[in-house]
């Protein structure tokens, strides 16, 4: 095997790897939507309002301690 055919087969399989990495970061988001988990368009909201004045996006951690014992 010479090398430019292990670099072409190497660069073939790094997409490959990336593109499945990319599908199942999609596959993630939209199913924890879905779920209820998250709403993504809450932080989608962040570029838009993002004043020092807003509220933020999630409660903040030492608040939610408070609120369940």
């Amino acid at each position: 095997m010479d090398i430019k055919l292990l670099q072409g087969v190497m660069y073939f399989g790094l997409i490959v790897f990336l593109t499945v990495v990319l599908y199942g970061y999609i596959f993630h988001l939209y199913r924890s939507e879905k779920r209820g988990e998250r709403d993504y368009e809450k932080y989608g909201r962040m570029a838009l309002d993002d004043e020092l004045t807003s509220t933020p996006v999630e409660p903040i951690e030492e608040e939610r301690k408070k609120e369940s014992p």
